[in-house]
């Protein structure tokens, strides 16, 4: 009688264990506020990320030239989700007179992956910025790179490097930053496996004829730029 009473009370112990689980293990994640699907869809093959300062994607190029800029709180995400060769189902909002795109969903086409832009996480602070190394970079403009307003905020050139101004020193360096010129700039650099980014200091159409550029907001003029490469 006694063992009896024992196995029962196991099964019921083991039951309410059971049903405690069940909750965390059916829980799904919280579905998005709004459909993407409404969004006009872009479809299109990733040629390469851009990067800000800290390493983090804010964008894409696609191979028809198409800029996409996407929030940095999914770089995580899409680095692991998607990569530069994919084809991708982007629903956003499209800039009138650009071809830019705000993304708030992107799909991969071949494996149905897809980053959908929920807002960003509770804050937890800022990781530290990676170290920028003095450097030089000189190439030919491929394309203007663009804020979420459609301000010029950079440029990639044909080698793939992001070359990054404040928009206020993009305007005033737009001639610099047409395709197909050449553009010279010292500088800040940072590149890890997803691509390279450049902050320029100073930039020109060559090395005799370079021109200082003002720091990003927040820099402050007590920040020197980095020494010239010897």
């Amino acid at each position: 009688m006694k063992s009896r009473r024992n196995s029962a009370l196991l099964i019921g112990c083991a039951a309410v264990a059971l049903s405690a689980r069940a909750p965390a293990q059916n829980a799904s994640p919280p579905a998005p506020p709004y459909d993407p699907q409404q969004l006009p869809a872009e479809h299109g093959q990733l040629q390469q990320f851009t990067l800000t300062p800290r390493g983090d994607i804010d964008g894409m190029i696609l191979t028809d030239g198409t800029e996409v800029n996407t929030p940095q709180h999914l770089s995580t995400e899409i680095a692991y989700s998607i990569k530069p060769g994919d084809t991708l189902i982007i629903h956003g909002l499209h800039a009138a007179a650009l071809p830019l795109v705000q993304a708030v969903s992107i799909s991969d086409e071949a494996t149905g992956r897809t980053v959908i832009d929920d807002g960003p996480p509770p804050s937890r602070g800022r990781s530290a910025a990676p170290g920028l190394a003095p450097a030089e970079v000189h190439g030919r403009v491929r394309m203007a790179l663009h804020g979420l307003r459609g301000e010029v905020n950079g440029a990639l050139l044909e080698d793939g490097t992001v070359l990054r101004l404040p928009p206020a020193e993009a305007e005033r360096f737009a001639t610099l930053l047409q395709p197909g010129g050449t553009v010279v700039a010292e500088g800040s650099e940072f590149a890890n496996a997803l691509g390279k980014i450049f902050e320029a200091s100073q930039l020109g159409p060559s090395r005799d004829e370079l021109s200082a550029a003002e720091p990003p907001p927040g820099r402050g003029r007590d920040h020197p730029p980095p020494p010239p490469r010897p």
